[in-house]
Parts: C-alpha cells; sequence; structure tokens
C-alpha cells in the first residue's frame, strides 16, 4: 500500500539525533552517527520529527509500506525503555530507565535517592515513555534542583521529573516538548519548581502555554525556591 512515511537524505544528516528525540514513536535510531528508520511500522507518516531537523534532512514521501502499527510501535517502545538501550547521542549512560524506590512514607533515608527514572532532561525525555504515562510531573529549573536542600525528601517522591532552563534554553522549544509529554503521556498534574529571580519564573509561562497547546485538564502549581535554599512560596497557576 502506499501511504506517507519519513525518508532521510544521509547526505544532509549531521548526526545531532535531535529527530530521534522528537519521534515519540521511537521509528528513528542513530547509527554509524546517521539517522536510520528502524522500521516502516513505528513510523506513522506525520512527520513530527522534521521540525527538530536543523539541517532539513528529513521529509515526509508517499511510497509503498506496510501500515503503521500501533501495537507494534507499544511493544518496542516497551523494549526501548530497557537499561541498556541508548538515546539518540549513543551514550549508555543517557539510556532511558526506571528505578525502583525503597523508602518510608516521608522519603528516603539520608544519603538515598527519590529519582525514579533517567533521562531527566525535558529535552531528552520521550513522551510516551512508561515512567510517564499517568504521572505526576516536576517541571524543574536547573538551579532549583541544586539550591533546594531537601529535593528528594520534600518534592521528587513519587513523582516524574523534566529540568532546563528557561532563561538559557530555547523556551519556545520547551513548551512544545513539554506540550507533547503532557498528551501524549497522560500527565495528570505538573507541578514547577523555579528561582525566585524574575526570569525563571518563565517556566510558569512555559507550562501554562505547554498545558493549553495540550488542551489538557490538569492541576498545575508552582513552588518558588529562594537563592540559599528556602522555599518561599507555592500555590496554584492559573490556566
Amino acid at each position: 500500500m502506499k501511504r506517507n512515511i519519513i525518508e532521510i537524505d544521509e547526505e544532509l544528516c549531521n548526526g545531532c539525533g535531535s529527530c530521534v528525540t522528537a519521534c515519540a514513536e521511537g521509528a528513528l535510531l542513530m547509527v554509524d552517527g546517521k539517522a536510520k528508520l528502524v522500521s516502516d511500522v513505528y513510523c506513522d507518516g506525520l512527520g513530527a520529527c522534521i521540525g527538530d531537523c536543523p539541517t532539513g534532512a528529513l521529509k515526509v514521501i508517499e511510497r509503498d509500506a506496510p501500515a503503521f502499527d500501533e501495537k507494534a510501535v507499544e511493544r518496542h517502545l516497551e523494549e526501548s525503555n530497557r537499561p541498556e538501550t541508548p538515546l539518540a547521542c549513543g551514550c549508555p549512560g543517557s539510556a532511558a530507565m526506571t528505578f525502583q524506590i525503597a523508602d518510608g512514607p516521608s522519603g528516603p533515608a539520608p544519603g538515598k535517592s527519590s529519582l525514579s527514572h533517567f533521562p531527566v532532561k525535558l529535552q531528552l525525555l520521550n513522551p510516551a515513555a512508561p515512567f510517564l504515562r499517568g504521572a505526576d510531573l516536576l517541571l524543574m529549573a536547573d538551579c532549583a534542583a541544586l539550591c533546594y536542600p531537601a529535593l528528594h525528601q520534600k518534592l521528587l517522591k513519587g513523582k516524574a521529573v523534566a529540568m532546563g532552563c528557561p532563561k538559557l534554553d530555547d523556551l519556545p522549544a520547551h513548551v512544545e516538548k513539554l506540550s507533547r509529554v503532557i498528551s501524549q503521556g497522560g500527565v495528570r498534574s505538573l507541578t514547577v519548581v523555579h528561582m525566585e529571580v524574575p526570569c525563571c519564573s518563565g517556566f510558569v509561562r512555559a507550562a501554562q502555554m505547554a498545558v493549553q497547546q495540550a488542551d489538557a485538564h490538569i492541576p498545575v502549581r508552582h513552588i518558588t525556591i529562594g537563592r540559599q535554599g528556602d522555599l518561599l512560596a507555592e500555590g496554584p497557576v492559573e490556566i
């Protein structure tokens, strides 16, 4: 059957891996420094990966291909979430994985982590990752994680986390990726953790825009952290 499917120009591909992390179906993989289509049945042909390619190496064409198989994608993503599976950059240390957390009702013991998954950077998250399904998500500014001493005991327990910098990173890209995480991952709540400095509160606006873009009806809260690690304020965010 003829249908739309992605095509990759290897001459234009610079091996950045942006399209791989942008593909929610896991249809793309880095092989020998170039993006490759893993299997035709994993590609829905909608081209969500194209906008993340900086060189224009990707395009949607019409050709003979087997039908898109949603069940096969689900099995593929479950396999891809194994600890030994590398991300687009090819670094095994950045492989998508989940952790078993053993702690008490008040959080982890001193020196123990409440982090339940990896990676944690927003732009590296696969929106279809199993650990995001029905998750309470923390959108955390990088500096807030460093400044807040009770992070693992008070904030991370039982939550998924996505991190970034609202000042130095590409904020529109964060909005677009967060909206996909919310809609495709089925996130059930969002808490924005940011520093007291004005530029950091941009993450609150990013969260509002992402929730609106995802057309999601979920509770959104914010937590403000001081430069010396105090929790200064928290409350609901209007969408």
